[in-house]
């Protein structure tokens, strides 16, 4: 859960809600919510998701008061507030924080670059949720950042699929980098491509999500029969006999 103070939080300043939701494909990409054991500044109830298995809801609860357990979740109050929640977390040491990446501020110098042992930034801008769980039209205004601390996280961070580009901050995170190189994840157009290339050139829609099901881009991504439909349709794929889509026309 984020708060939205003007200008400076998600979205815009006639904004209707000051409560943010995390996206759930965030959340799911980590882990799921099960594997968070604690978000410390949650959304008020009715809740249409879960981001833990256990909630502080802010600000009724004061997560910065009260103790924290294991793996954490933070979306934290955006604006001054937010240097708290992050020096807390930066003490605490194990967890993920979702905040906006405005790395020349005191925040990220005090209690991110010191602590964190890495950094996802991630593609393009995020669209957060209204308390009922439905999709704000606008993106957050910002770029956003995944900060891990500790080592499953970064861990987590490097296996989640999600799209961006990941920073190694510790010795021991870029000792594993190297020694656990892998091939960076391939985009969406070259997946669809690929599959269809595969299945003789030309496939019809549930032929490709039957052939990308088990893929790792699509096992990172809920929604990713929508994505593929969508990476067609930038792709401009011809159609033709029996609703096939075609490498070439």
């Amino acid at each position: 859960m984020t708060l939205n103070k003007g200008m400076g939080g998600h979205h815009s300043a006639t904004a209707i809600t000051e409560t943010w939701l995390t996206p759930p494909s965030i959340i799911q990409a980590l882990g799921s919510s099960s594997s968070f054991d604690l978000d410390p500044c949650a959304a008020p109830m009715p809740r249409p998701w879960d981001t833990a298995r256990n909630h502080y809801t802010w600000p009724e609860q004061d997560g910065l008061r009260l103790p924290w357990e294991a793996r954490v979740w933070l979306n934290p109050p955006y604006g001054r507030a937010m240097t708290d929640w992050l020096k807390k977390m930066s003490r605490h040491n194990k967890g993920t924080a979702l905040i906006f990446a405005r790395t020349e501020t005191e925040a990220y110098h005090e209690f991110v670059w010191p602590y964190a042992s890495g950094i996802l930034f991630l593609r393009g801008r995020l669209h957060f949720h209204y308390p009922d769980g439905r999709r704000a039209e606008a993106n957050s205004g910002a770029p956003s950042v995944l900060v891990a601390y500790g080592e499953e996280d970064v861990e987590r961070l490097i296996q989640s699929g999600l799209d961006g580009a990941f920073v190694g901050l510790t010795r021991p995170v870029l000792l594993h980098m190297v020694l656990n190189f892998e091939q960076p994840m391939p985009h969406w157009r070259e997946v669809v491509c690929d599959a269809i290339k595969n299945l003789g050139g030309m496939a019809r829609l549930q032929d490709i999500y039957s052939a990308l099901e088990n893929h790792p881009r699509t096992r990172a991504n809920p929604h990713w029969k929508a994505k593929i439909r969508q990476t067609i349709g930038r792709l401009q794929l011809p159609r033709i006999d029996n609703g096939q889509y075609a490498l070439f026309a």
